[in-house]
């Protein structure tokens, strides 16, 4: 017996800012490319790589979205809203791939650095460091729905410190001519990159092996379904998350006698989802109703 219902994705219903931080973040990646080339900035170029990875990975997530947006069928009959998780793992392997490339290339220029145009490179950081800034604005409160919204949202503040860093070597340059100031700078972009590619990976390997959601309880999500009128016991108490945004949940629920002599399983149905949709933002959820010393003749049991 089931409870629950179906609902678009998370990353799904901010689409339209994702598109705008797309559209600034690759307007950024060319301004700083040509600034980098022109002014011999590796800071720049290796800030422009990571823009280039995020563009990159906002454009996964809104093609993914638009994948799970797809309804579902008898082959997949959660559709496709998995791609979201696909493609933040492809994300995460992408900002990883750029950290070791920004080291690597700091190291080989730390024996001889190029000389730097510092004016240059500080106009150019300053602009990106204004749009990163915008961007962050746009997905404060979207971030905290949606997998690839957080993602997004973490790139671009790593962006908005890689500017900073970028702007700091700058000035250096041009006040003292060190011009090994912009291959720290570079690592810094590459340190930056690391912890935020590893924690969206860790995420995207929880929910891949259905971890329980980090915000729910079971111990208490037991004690309230423990709750409901004719509940005697729950086991086989299990949550995952399919897609951010779209916790599920699935139970073995054992009721009274009387529950089920006066046909009252429609009710306790009904009470369950109601729970644990008001207390715990689970809505889709699944309920299989059992009799007292129906668990004994279950070939599997586990909590």
């Amino acid at each position: 017996m089931g409870h629950g219902h179906h609902h678009g994705t998370a990353a799904g219903r901010h689409r339209r800012r994702l598109v705008v931080v797309l559209a600034v973040t690759v307007s950024v990646v060319v301004l700083q490319v040509v600034g980098g080339l022109l002014s011999g900035s590796l800071a720049l170029l290796a800030d422009a790589g990571h823009l280039l990875t995020d563009a990159t990975g906002i454009g996964i997530a809104l093609g993914a979205t638009a994948l799970a947006a797809r309804p579902p069928t008898k082959a997949r009959t959660y559709g496709l809203q998995r791609a979201e998780v696909l493609a933040a793992l492809a994300n995460a392997l992408l900002l990883g791939a750029l950290a070791v490339w920004v080291v690597v290339e700091a190291v080989r220029r730390w024996g001889d650095p190029p000389p730097v145009s510092a004016g240059l490179m500080l106009v150019v950081a300053s602009v990106g460091g204004v749009a990163n800034l915008v961007c962050l604005l746009v997905l404060r409160d979207a971030q905290r729905e949606s997998l690839n919204v957080r993602g997004a949202y973490l790139e671009v503040l790593g962006d908005l410190l890689g500017s900073a860093a970028v702007v700091v070597a700058g000035v250096v340059v041009a006040t003292t001519g060190y011009t090994r100031a912009d291959a720290v700078a570079s690592v810094l972009i590459g340190v930056l990159v690391l912890p935020r590619a590893w924690a969206l990976l860790r995420t995207v390997v929880d929910v891949l092996l259905e971890a329980t959601p980090r915000d729910v309880d079971l111990d208490d999500v037991r004690a309230h379904m423990l709750g409901v009128h004719g509940v005697v016991d729950v086991h086989d108490l299990h949550a995952w998350t399919i897609t951010s945004g779209v916790p599920a949940l699935s139970a073995h629920v054992v009721v009274d006698d009387e529950c089920i002599a006066t046909g009252r399983s429609g009710q306790v149905l009904d009470a369950l989802g109601r729970c644990l949709a008001g207390h715990f933002d689970l809505e889709h959820c699944t309920f299989q109703l059992e009799p007292v010393g129906h668990r004994v003749h279950e070939l599997s049991q586990h909590d």
